[in-house]
């Protein structure tokens, strides 16, 4: 797929800080799922490296394989071809390093907010005595603002609010990194907005390496550092990397006014449209040859005449 130079944008050409090291790197990573006929090739050569401390995003259209990429990310899927490495060492599976927040909140129902948080502690932690898991749970229930609400249960909370426990649960755990699969995709504007504030506060204070996947590019714009366009798919690659040089921290009503930040949405904006467009017109030209064989069915005259008979004898009586 051939696609044009794309022009600097003015955010991209601020200073930018030394270059951290990379905590987990991908080389040549192919993933698909099925056998034979019915084989579906997802994602293809995605080769990226995830810095040290940074927000990196991953923005693209729904199917394109952003949650298949993450969960090989996680551990919870392998790849068919290729590394996947942190630190060095290839991942071969889950681990507390890595911790993930879904889009579907994955709480347990017959636990409280407190009770969820408590599970991942005592998992992760069990050499801890009873009363520092406690503390620490307590810790990260006081961190989402979940205070007033640690003794309900999943299906007594507001979306945004399960959430958050989601959220809390994984930061407890102390992960190395974190990552989050479309984590505000199911939630309203308004709590959408408000949780986009309280990731990137809580990442400036933790400092975790940290991956978003998301389809907003603005949502991208406000927390990451760079952006990585994963292409549609199938065979989904990944587009040109987008380095987001904004100032933090980042006001987002600040930022609607801010030329480089308007010009590289437009430059992300216009590349998603455009690889959309160019996968959509390959999969034209590659099913324009299929040939259909219609049935061999003639339409029923409906201007003759017919008679409606209901309940009539036989005929011959």
């Amino acid at each position: 797929m051939s696609l044009a130079i794309l022009p600097e944008s003015r955010a991209t050409r601020r200073i930018a800080p030394s270059i951290p090291d990379p905590i987990i790197s991908l080389q040549n990573v192919c993933k698909g799922f099925g056998s034979g006929a019915t084989r579906t090739e997802v994602l293809a050569d995605i080769n990226l490296q995830l810095r040290e401390g940074e927000f990196l995003a991953v923005v693209g259209f729904s199917g394109s394989g952003k949650t298949t990429f993450t969960k090989l990310l996680a551990g919870l899927e392998k790849p068919d071809s290729g590394q996947i490495m942190m630190r060095g060492s290839p991942i071969t599976g889950p681990g507390p390093e890595r911790g993930i927040v879904f889009q579907n909140y994955s709480l347990l129902p017959w636990l409280t907010v407190r009770g969820n948080i408590a599970l991942s502690v005592d998992t992760v932690f069990a050499k801890w005595s009873k009363g520092e898991r406690r503390d620490h749970v307590e810790q990260f229930i006081e961190m989402v603002g979940l205070s007033h609400a640690a003794h309900r249960r999943p299906h007594e909370l507001s979306g945004g609010m399960r959430q958050r426990t989601s959220l809390a649960r994984t930061l407890a755990m102390k992960p190395e990194v974190l990552l989050l699969d479309e984590p505000l995709s199911a939630l309203d504007a308004l709590t959408r907005s408000t949780l986009q504030e309280e990731i990137l506060s809580i990442w400036e204070a933790e400092k975790q390496t940290c991956l978003m996947i998301t389809n907003d590019v603005d949502e991208a714009m406000l927390v990451a550092d760079r952006i990585v366009p994963l292409n549609p798919g199938p065979n989904a690659t990944l587009g040109p990397v987008f380095d987001v040089r904004l100032d933090r921290p980042r006001d987002k009503t600040a930022l609607n006014h801010d030329e480089g930040f308007k010009e590289l949405r437009n430059t992300i904006t216009n590349y998603l449209v455009s690889v959309r467009q160019q996968a959509r017109d390959a999969q034209r030209l590659a099913g324009g040859g299929a040939k259909f064989e219609l049935p061999d069915i003639q339409p029923k005259d409906l201007s003759l005449a017919t008679k409606a008979v209901f309940n009539s004898p036989p005929t011959g009586r």
